[in-house]
Parts: structure tokens; C-alpha cells; sequence
């Protein structure tokens, strides 16, 4: 159809002067007829003899005729080809690749790189050569393929609504232009081809724009770069942003987890929540602290984080939360990652904090599908509902695991078992409950309390093999004893994730698991691991791994400081703690192990001596909060009588244990004993030999009312 125009502009200057020529001859040949002479020559058109009017006209009217008929014959095969490259153009718009869709649309001024390319990819674009209809006619002018190319780069411009109400229908796509009429305007799908100025409301646009709805929800977007990259959604990595933020204001984070949830505490997972009178805690996550002060298990809300999205763009920073996606490659020479949809994000700063996964049974991964389905590994919220709706349901929950974790749901279960009729078992290989913490006389009295609560304790347990029968779990014991039940809780201890130590290189210590670090918490030069991950180097109490709530509070804020420059040895002792329901509760720091000698100093407990006590206090359930980095300065010791040692005593309201190593205290237990740790760490952090322990017990004051 361009051409058609282009070649109409060229003949119709001439086709007009023929026909003015063509006018006047008539006239003057009817007028002057009788008057002029035959010999004088008439206006004449063309070059032949003089005279012969009427032969004159003739030749003219056929020049004139071939002219509009070869016009006509050209604008129609031009106008057909326009239609078949416009329907092929449709076609290819319509096959691309969604890749080809997923960009967003370039700006106006980015549209001549595309349109070359289009040039280059559709040859069936460039005019074909016409034949000559009559000596007259002339060849189109070249500029036909530069005004043709406009036609593709308006497939690809943005429309200016994307967000059309309606999807055009195929015919709107394929509908051919009218027939060709000199005279009148082009079609409007042509028009469009012809000048892109115009921009009427045409169907290809649209093609295009929906593609791109479609195909961009595909890929997250996330940044390609972050400053600081945070591998793990949990405390550590939460109190690692948090210390960069309040270090470097303008900081911009991105925590990565492979969790759905936003960063939470764990605590409660197996405390306050299963004492909470609400019977939505599982859709909240909201529960009464011990006193009875509300709060979410979430550290901060929604609103406290930025999205992936804004993090580039936003000018003061922030901390952004990449959910659902796990890293499953480091390139640590790159200073990059690869998430699990093969997303990469290269950072200048990097912290590992993947905490650990829940371990289990051999005989229980042995068992079967059918046994698997039926266990629970503890560790997510996730796991907090799965249990808490699968206790509701059942007749029997056997709990394997005598330690922190498998206490704690023990007494929280129990609780619940006298609401109902759920048989509430607990199993483990040790004496007695924290057998492998607690000197055996209170691991003995812990045992007692977890009964009273209501759970039926089967001590020295090491379980054989675990099968499914009769639509029952029966757990077969090495000593001959037969446990039958309906779910399984295995709480048997944390694997350190170092999934990532092989692509990126890094340490695993062998004795202790996880990522080996220096004394700064740091892998590499530009690479800290704090948390349950992090095997660190204790200047006080040499190589350790921790899995407590504090320790990753305070090894994550640790390295985010030296993540900005702060090069701090971790010389904190943290502290970790365990309540079996709001009336018995202990604080612990150090080294606590049942295998080093002990030395228990006990008073009698008051109604102030409990975890609810504690709590109302220091106005937070979660108890090391209110912790300090500060050391005690000067003690004052009580004036009372040096306490006696007890260990043979039936009631253990509360005391204090000492963990000897070489004579030194190397671990502290506070029984029922609250806000005194910073007094047991500059114990711990001064690692003095003491002839007597009873008059170190005097530092705490523990037979003061």
C-alpha cells in the first residue's frame, strides 16, 4: 500500500497537466475550426505531426488510460503483498517464544535496535521488484522499506493501557484490509504500517502486552546484586540485619530462606504457644507469655521489611525477605549464588546463617512411607501445626528424645492430655530427663516433674525397629518392650546445614560439625556463618558449637558488626534456657555436660522463683533478651552463712550447679534462678580455680526472699 501511495504522488502531477492540455485542445480546435488555417499548428501534446487533432487526443487518452491501469494493477499487487506480510508478521508475533516477552517493554528511543533486527530476520519484508506496466511509469523510490520498518517496532512498543479490559479476538487479528481504491484513504491496518505517528487502536500491541502479563509472574523478581546477602531466615540472620542497619542506616539486605514465613523465634514453638487458651494460635501465632503479656511469634511485622522489588530502588535501604527460595550453589571466587529456580545474586558481603536440620531414627527412615508419614521432626511452624492438629485427633503421641526439646513437648502434651483422653509417651536412652545435661539426682527430679504432668516416662529406651500394624505404630524396644502408639515425635537432635561448604569450599569441623570460623565468625574474607552453623572458636572455652536461641541472637549481631568493619572477637558466653511449664524453669551457660563433675548449691524456692516470675520481671518472655554483653562488675555477696551442699535432697527449688573442668567452672546452671547470668559469665570469663564453690554460690544471692 506504500508503494501504491508513493507511486500515485509521482503520477498524478503528470496525470492532471495531461488532462488541463487535453481540455484546452478541445476547446480550441471546436472554436477555431472554420478560422485557422490548416497549415498553422494547433497546441499539440506530443512531438508528432503537426495537425490531426483528433488523432492527437486519441493517443493522448490511451497514454493517460495506460497509466491509471498500470497504476491500478501496481496498487494491487502492492496492497495484496502488504496483506501477506502484515498476516505473516501477525503469525511470527504470535509464535515467539514467551522468553522473547518476558522483558519489560523498551522505552521509544530503544526501538531502533529491534527494528533493525526485524529487518534482518523477515527478508520477505524487502519490496520485490515490480514489472514495468508502461514506459511511463517509474520505479518506487528505496525509502519504502525504512517507513515499512516502522510497522514491526510498533508490535513491540508498550500499548498505552496494558491493562485493556479485553483480549482481541482472532478475527480483529486477521481481518485484510478493503479492496484498494486509489482515490480514497488507506486501510487501517495499513495506515498503521505507514505512519507510526498516527498510532490508531490496533490488535498487535495487545499480543504482545499479554504475553508479557503471562510470562513475567514466571520468574521472581529479585535484585541481580545486594550488598549484603543473608543465606537463612532465622535468628541469626535476623539479628544480623538488624546490627547492619543500626550500623550502616542506608544498608540494603536481603535474607534468603527457603521457609514461607518471615523471620521468627523458635522458643515458643515448644513453650508458651501449647499453653495458649486460643484456639486460632495456630492461624495467629499469637501467644500469652508466662506474664500473660500478648505478643506475635514473629519478630517484626509485615510492614517492617521492604519487597525483593524495592530493594534496589530504595533510597534509605532496608531489609528485604526472600521467601520460599533456597541457595543451592556458592561461588565464592564470584561472590555469587544460585537460588533453586537458577536465579543468580552476586553480593559484596555474605552471611551464612542455615541453622540445622531435626535428625532421625535409622530404624524409623528404614520403617517405611506409611512409619514416615506418622513422625514428626520438630523444628518449623509447619511442624508446630501439623502436631498441634494431629494431637487433636489421635488416642496416642509417643515423644523420642529425653532432651531440651523433647522435654518441653513432653510437659506441653502432657498439659494437654488432662484436658483429653491423648496418652502422652516419652522415651529415651538416658536415666532420666536432660540426662545428658543435669547431674543425675535433678535429672532424676526432672523425670518426676515431667510425670506429674502427665506423661507416661519409659526410661533407658533404645529403640529396635518401628512398624506399622493394624493401623498402629508399634515400636519395638531392644530389651524386649512393645510400644504401641499413633504418631511419632522424634526429637533427637540438629544436623548443622552445611549444604554449601562443597560448592563454596569452605571448613567442616569434624568433631563438632558445622562451618569452621575464627573468633570473628568469619569463612572467608567477605563471608561470616553465624547460628547453629557456625563452629566458632571460644577465646575462654576454645573450639564450640551452640544450638540456642541466644547464641544465635548474639553470633548473628556479632556478625553483622563485623560484617561493617567492626572486627570483634566473639568473647560472649551465651546463655541458653528450658521451662517445663511457667512453674520450673533454668538458665544455663558454658559448657553443661552430665559427664563433668558437679557441685549443686540449693535453697528453698519462693513464689518468685519461677519462669512466670521471671518474666514479669524483666517484662519479656523470651528471657535472654533482656540479656547484656556486659560482665558483672563487682558482686556484692550476700551476708548469710555459707550455704550447704546438697545433692541428696528430694525438692530442688532452686540452685545453682557448677560444671568443673580442671577445677574451673567452666559451665553454670541456674536452677529456678533468673536475671543473674551476667554474674555466672564473668565467672566463666575469669576461669579462676575456687577452693570453695559455696561462697561463689553467694554471688547470687539465692537465699535472699
Amino acid at each position: 500500500m506504500l508503494k501504491c501511495r508513493t507511486a500515485w504522488k509521482k503520477l498524478a502531477p503528470l496525470a492532471r497537466a495531461s488532462s488541463t492540455v487535453c481540455r484546452q485542445n478541445v476547446r480550441r480546435t471546436g472554436l477555431t475550426n472554420g478560422r485557422i488555417p490548416a497549415l498553422v499548428p494547433a497546441a499539440h501534446m506530443s512531438t508528432g505531426p503537426a495537425g490531426g487533432g483528433g488523432g492527437e487526443n486519441r493517443l493522448y487518452f490511451a497514454l493517460v488510460g495506460a497509466a491509471f491501469v498500470a497504476t491500478g494493477i501496481y496498487a494491487y499487487r502492492t496492497v495484496k503483498g502488504d496483506k501477506q506480510r502484515y498476516q505473516e508478521r501477525i503469525d511470527e508475533i504470535s509464535s515467539r517464544p514467551s522468553k522473547a516477552t518476558e522483558s519489560d517493554p523498551e522505552p521509544p528511543a530503544a526501538e531502533a535496535p529491534e527494528t533493525a533486527a526485524v529487518e534482518a530476520a523477515e527478508p520477505e519484508a524487502v519490496p520485490e521488484p515490480e514489472p514495468q506496466a508502461a514506459p511511463s511509469a517509474e520505479e518506487p523510490s528505496p525509502s519504502a522499506p525504512d517507513a515499512e520498518a516502522a510497522a514491526p517496532s510498533e508490535t513491540t512498543e508498550p500499548p498505552p493501557e496494558p491493562s485493556a479490559p479485553s483480549e482481541p479476538s482472532p478475527a480483529d487479528l486477521t481481518e485484510p484490509p478493503p479492496a484498494p481504491v486509489v482515490e480514497s484513504e488507506p486501510p487501517a491496518a495499513a495506515a498503521a504500517a505507514e505512519s507510526p505517528a498516527a498510532e490508531p487502536a490496533e490488535p498487535q500491541p495487545e499480543v504482545v502486552a499479554e504475553s508479557a502479563v503471562e510470562a513475567v509472574p514466571a520468574l521472581p523478581k529479585v535484585p541481580s546484586h545486594t550488598p549484603y546477602l543473608l543465606i537463612g531466615g532465622g535468628t541469626a540472620s535476623f539479628a544480623a540485619a538488624r546490627s547492619i542497619r543500626a550500623r550502616d542506616p542506608n544498608a540494603k539486605v536481603l535474607i534468603v530462606t527457603d521457609e514461607p514465613d518471615l523471620p521468627y523465634m523458635r522458643p515458643p514453638l515448644s513453650k508458651e504457644l501449647w499453653f495458649s487458651d486460643d484456639p486460632s494460635v495456630t492461624d495467629t501465632l499469637r501467644f500469652k507469655q508466662w506474664n500473660g503479656k500478648e505478643r506475635s511469634i514473629y519478630f517484626q511485622p509485615a510492614s517492617f521489611y521492604i519487597s525483593p522489588e524495592e530493594l534496589d530502588s530504595a533510597e534509605n535501604g532496608g531489609v528485604a525477605v526472600l521467601t520460599g527460595k533456597k541457595v543451592v550453589h556458592m561461588d565464592v571466587r564470584g561472590n555469587k549464588v544460585k537460588l533453586d529456580d537458577e536465579t543468580e545474586i552476586s553480593y559484596d558481603k555474605c552471611l551464612i546463617a542455615t541453622g540445622g536440620v531435626p535428625r532421625n531414627l535409622q530404624v524409623i527412615e528404614r520403617a517405611g512411607d506409611e512409619v514416615m508419614k506418622r513422625t514428626t521432626l520438630f523444628r518449623k511452624i509447619e511442624d508446630f501445626k501439623a502436631l498441634d492438629k494431629v494431637s487433636r485427633n489421635i488416642q496416642s503421641v509417643t515423644i523420642i528424645g529425653g532432651g531440651f526439646l523433647g522435654s518441653e513437648l513432653a510437659c506441653a502434651l502432657g498439659r494437654r492430655s488432662n484436658e483429653s483422653d491423648l496418652e502422652v509417651i516419652q522415651m529415651f536412652p538416658e536415666k532420666g530427663n536432660m540426662g545428658k545435661v543435669l547431674p543425675e539426682y535433678l535429672s532424676n527430679w526432672t523425670t518426676a516433674k515431667v510425670k506429674r504432668e502427665g506423661v507416661k516416662v519409659i526410661a533407658e529406651a533404645l529403640v529396635k525397629s518401628v512398624t506399622c500394624k493394624d493401623d498402629k505404630l508399634e515400636i519395638q524396644l531392644k530389651d524386649g518392650r512393645l510400644v504401641k502408639t499413633d504418631h511419632i515425635v522424634a526429637a533427637v537432635g540438629l544436623e548443622p546445614n552445611v549444604d554449601l561448604a562443597k560448592s563454596a569450599g569452605l571448613e567442616v569441623d569434624s568433631d563438632f560439625g558445622g562451618y569452621r570460623v575464627n573468633a570473628e565468625l568469619q569463612a572467608r574474607s567477605n563471608i561470616w556463618v553465624a547460628g547453629d552453623a557456625a563452629c566458632f572458636y571460644d577465646i575462654r572455652l576454645g573450639r564450640r558449637r551452640v544450638e540456642h536461641h541466644d547464641h544465635a541472637v548474639v553470633s548473628g549481631r556479632l556478625a553483622g558488626e563485623n560484617m561493617t568493619g567492626a572486627n570483634k572477637p566473639y568473647w560472649h558466653q551465651s546463655m541458653f534456657w528450658s521451662d517445663l511449664g511457667p512453674d520450673v524453669g533454668y538458665e544455663a551457660i558454658g559448657i553443661v555436660d552430665s559427664s563433668l563433675p558437679t557441685v549443686g548449691v540449693f535453697a528453698k524456692a519462693t513464689a518468685k522463683d519461677t519462669p512466670k516470675a521471671a518474666t514479669e520481671e524483666s517484662g519479656t518472655g523470651i528471657r535472654s533478651e533482656s540479656e547484656t554483653e556486659d560482665t558483672a562488675v563487682s558482686p556484692v555477696a550476700s551476708s548469710l552463712p555459707a550455704p550447704v551442699v546438697q545433692q541428696n535432697k528430694d525438692d530442688y527449688g532452686k540452685g545453682v550447679i557448677f560444671y568443673l573442668r580442671d577445677k574451673v567452672v567452666v559451665g553454670i546452671i541456674l536452677w529456678n534462678v533468673f536475671n543473674r547470668m551476667p554474674i555466672a559469665r564473668k565467672i566463666i570469663k575469669d576461669g579462676e580455680e575456687h577452693a570453695d564453690l559455696n561462697e561463689v554460690a553467694k554471688l547470687f544471692n539465692i537465699h535472699e526472699d
